[in-house]
């Protein structure tokens, strides 16, 4: 009797421990995977532009909210510097490439993008600039050209994708005042299936498929657009909001890059406060939702900025440029939200799309030869000795 007394004392310790060892899985389960991701692209912005920006402003901005900080290198696969069609393209895709192509790896081989994996996901996509919709950095995203200067033909390939479900950005010239003389968003709106505006007010944004072509060109400084940015932002996200599979939506600050060309502090500093301001938009949206990967980086740095003191007495502080041009200065990636914590340490820009992915538990994979909109997309060798533009 005795005997049979401490054998079920031993069987219930044994079940307790049992017990105790399935309640301890359960008290630590998997970590929550994203369903939406917004993904900034601050256009020639490293750490002196954010900085720049908060000195004159006298504001923190959004930057130093981010729990999760890490540093991007951006050499293309030509140049140790590179521009913004082979920095977007690694941003978008994973894979570097030669200064000047859009979406291609070096061989001119078509890449498949984070827009475009998503897309087959079954999630919304959408993307908004201050430049051109055409221009190089949200190019990447949708296009397949050896060229970032062939518009038109990025263009096309806009109005003919099927993955996007909101674009907003300038560049109307390259839709309505073609070489080939078609009037593309008449085809837009008439064949298919988008509705064209030329202005952020009164969009219907239950539609589920629209572009705005704020401007024939880029759009104006954000001295004279104003609120542009953040608007646009929120009315993307009030079209994308409470898509069944999540959304994907890419930002981009455009000009920031522009204004560091052009070695104008001013216009940098307005840029900078602007782009702050979209990513706050993006940043109250996550908080609330819960769900939602809010990532911030750039292509490049644009300018060489300095912040020194002339006279050495360490109490003054001037912007300081040593270039018109981009330099090989790494940048930086800010992240909030499900998976956020991968963004640290030194990386490659080509290490973010595989990050983007696994935090939405997906697995990163990287398809070379792709299909835009069912047509199989065949390489094409061109002359890359010409002079990318910035």
């Amino acid at each position: 009797m005795k005997r049979i007394t401490t054998l079920s004392l031993i069987a219930l310790v044994l079940m307790g421990m049992l017990s105790a060892c399935g309640n301890k899985e359960e008290a630590t389960p998997e970590p929550p995977k994203a369903l939406n991701v917004i993904y900034f692209i601050g256009d020639g912005t490293a750490l002196p532009q954010v900085y720049a920006g908060m000195l004159a402003s006298k504001q923190d901005l959004v930057f130093p909210k981010f729990p999760y900080i890490g540093v991007v290198d951006t050499h293309s696969s030509s140049n140790d510097i590179t521009d913004s069609a082979a920095g977007g393209t690694a941003l978008a895709s994973d894979h570097k490439t030669k200064n000047g192509m859009v979406g291609m790896n070096p061989d001119t081989i078509p890449v498949k993008t984070l827009l475009e994996v998503f897309a087959e996901q079954g999630k919304e996509t959408g993307i908004v600039v201050t430049s051109y919709i055409t221009h190089a950095t949200p190019a990447c995203f949708y296009a397949k050209v050896p060229k970032r200067s062939m518009y038109e033909d990025i263009a096309m390939q806009l109005a003919e994708a099927e993955n996007i479900n909101v674009a907003i950005g300038g560049g109307r010239k390259h839709f309505d005042h073609r070489k080939d003389s078609i009037n593309l968003i008449e085809r837009m709106e008439k064949e298919l299936g988008w509705k064209v505006y030329d202005t952020l007010a009164d969009i219907d944004v239950t539609c589920k498929k629209y572009a705005v072509l704020e401007d024939d060109n880029h759009l104006p400084q954000a001295a004279e657009r104003g609120d542009f940015l953040p608007r646009a932002v929120k009315t993307a996200l009030k079209t994308l909001d409470g898509a069944e599979n999540g959304f994907f939506l890419m930002v981009e600050g455009s000009q920031i890059d522009f204004a560091c060309h052009a070695n104008d502090s001013a216009w940098m500093v307005d840029e900078v406060v602007d782009f702050s301001y979209a990513i706050q938009v993006a940043l109250n949206y996550a908080e609330e939702h819960g769900n939602t990967l809010v990532v911030v980086t750039a292509d490049h740095e644009t300018g060489g900025l300095t912040l020194p003191d002339p006279r050495g007495k360490y109490t003054d502080v001037v912007f300081d440029y040593s270039t018109r041009s981009h330099t090989c200065l790494p940048v930086m990636v800010y992240a909030y939200g499900p998976g956020a914590e991968q963004f640290t340490g030194w990386m490659q820009n080509t290490a973010i799309k595989g990050k983007i992915l696994n935090a939405c538990g997906l697995e990163n994979f990287s398809d070379t030869l792709v299909e835009n909109n069912g047509v199989k997309i065949q390489a094409v060798r061109v002359n890359m000795d010409s002079k990318p533009e910035n």
